[in-house]
């Protein structure tokens, strides 16, 4: 008997201005309505299937088991294939194109079970044109799911070894450094480092960050309150990775950094001068004298 979701997990770069996520909602609502759907984000950058996988990679340990939607498809109308992906033994399936977008979420959750590509058009909305695959195509498909379809009955089985893989960059050494590179900017400005902190576990709490024809001294802190005004701050983000950040100001915004920025991370010695800090003043405060 199929699994019967409750929940459809939605991701896209869709934004809020236009309909298009409202309409999604909505055909979801009429062919499924008892499903639940968590709009994880609309803004990703348009286009940016990266910032997407990276997005939904993020997300997949916390998201609840059901159906995920995940559409950033600049390919639309071409000859991408549009897919539903099981994972965890049927526990969860991702719905959405087959451009690496979904690979990431796919690896976490330990690989795919089985996939078919989404050609059956019983279980499609008849569409005008060829360019709004989220409405007519991938929200049908998971609120069928949902109702209890059968994965099989969307269309055809496809070898999950042809799935589009997604491309993720990875740390190397080079010259006593580590050559890192920024995976995503959050809406405070911290930048996000594709870093596991045991690679730089030997590196000392100061380090020297090189990014482009600039560098700075950052301190391996553990909140942001520890970074001092005008100092650079590494502190292990809530996803388990390195973060570029300063206190209560956009760290990106102060060094440049976006992503797939390179970040070089060297070791400094303890005696070195740190130029690069910030100048601090005391100011005291008292009452105005009266005249």
């Amino acid at each position: 008997m199929a699994t019967r979701y409750e929940t459809i997990s939605f991701l896209s770069d869709y934004g809020t201005t236009d309909e298009f996520v409202g309409v999604v909602h909505s055909v979801i609502r009429s062919i499924a309505p008892h499903a639940a759907v968590i709009d994880i984000t609309h803004e990703v950058p348009s286009y940016d299937v990266r910032a997407g996988g990276l997005t939904l990679a993020r997300s997949a340990q916390y998201l609840s088991p059901g159906v995920v939607v995940a559409v950033v498809d600049p390919g639309v109308g071409t000859e991408r294939r549009a897919i539903a992906v099981e994972v965890g033994e049927g526990a969860s399936v991702l719905v959405g194109p087959d451009n690496g977008l979904l690979a990431p979420a796919v690896a976490l959750c330990g690989g795919a079970n089985r996939a078919v590509e989404l050609t059956n058009p019983e279980f499609q909305l008849p569409a005008p044109g060829p360019t709004f695959a989220g409405r007519d195509v991938f929200a049908p498909a998971a609120a069928h799911l949902c109702n209890g379809v059968e994965l099989d009955e969307l269309g055809e089985p496809i070898n999950v070894a042809t799935l589009l893989p997604g491309i993720l960059p990875v740390t190397y050494e080079e010259d006593d450094a580590l050559v890192a590179e920024v995976l995503w900017v959050d809406k405070y400005g911290n930048a996000q480092l594709n870093v596991d902190p045991d690679e730089i576990a030997s590196f000392g709490d100061r380090l020297r960050l090189s990014f482009g024809d600039d560098a700075r001294t950052a301190r391996r802190v553990a909140s942001f309150g520890d970074v001092g005004p005008g100092e650079v701050g590494l502190v292990i983000d809530s996803y388990g990775l390195l973060a570029v950040v300063v206190d209560r100001h956009s760290a990106a915004g102060e060094l440049g950094l976006h992503p797939s920025t390179e970040v070089r991370i060297a070791r400094i010695g303890d005696d070195d001068v740190d130029h690069d800090r910030g100048v601090v003043s005391a100011v005291r405060l008292r009452a105005k004298e009266q005249p």
